[in-house]
């Protein structure tokens, strides 16, 4: 079995590593978001918000947040892919 950090530089490694624990935190913090509003999505959050089953505040400002979690998870993980695939 190939090891996948034997030809990588300590410093792409570490910057690797930056970048994967930061996804985590953005997916888990996601998460936690949803959790608190008993929602599988951010839609499922702003719907409640429509429908008036969940107050506008804060629960706008968890749609937003859970959303901008989401999308910045996304763009990291596309930089990561491109930055690995310049390796």
């Amino acid at each position: 079995m190939s090891h996948f950090f034997e030809n990588i530089s300590l410093e792409d490694a570490e910057h690797i590593d930056r970048l994967t624990k930061l996804v985590f935190e953005l997916r888990e913090n996601r998460l936690l978001v949803l959790k608190s509003y008993g929602a599988a999505d951010e839609a499922q959050i702003k719907l409640a918000v429509l429908e008036g089953a969940a107050t506008e505040h804060p629960a706008y400002e968890a749609y937003l947040s859970a959303s901008i979690l989401n999308v910045t998870k996304a763009a990291i993980r596309s930089d990561l892919d491109s930055y690995l695939r310049g390796l």
